[in-house]
């Protein structure tokens, strides 16, 4: 009986507002055969630092913010 664990990036959305909300999957499987799976959420701000995330996030967020979005969040952000 093998037990393994592999996490993957399983969903990436970009709201109206730039922002990025990425779901990290968690499987783990018995003999390759998944038998839980669990999810944990975060959300990226435009313009946030991203050298902890997943490359595909990188490359999201590098199409997505550009110095418009970012602006018109921080813009945003500072009248709230």
């Amino acid at each position: 009986m093998a037990l393994t664990e592999r996490i993957e990036i399983g969903r990436r959305e970009v709201l109206t507002d730039g922002q990025i909300q990425v779901r990290t999957d968690t499987i783990i499987e018995k003999d390759g055969v998944e038998i839980r799976r669990a999810f944990h959420r975060h959300v990226l701000a435009p313009g946030q630092d991203l050298s902890k995330e997943h490359p595909c996030v990188v490359l999201l967020a590098k199409a997505e913010w550009t110095q418009e979005v970012v602006k018109a969040y921080r813009d945003k952000q500072a009248s709230i």
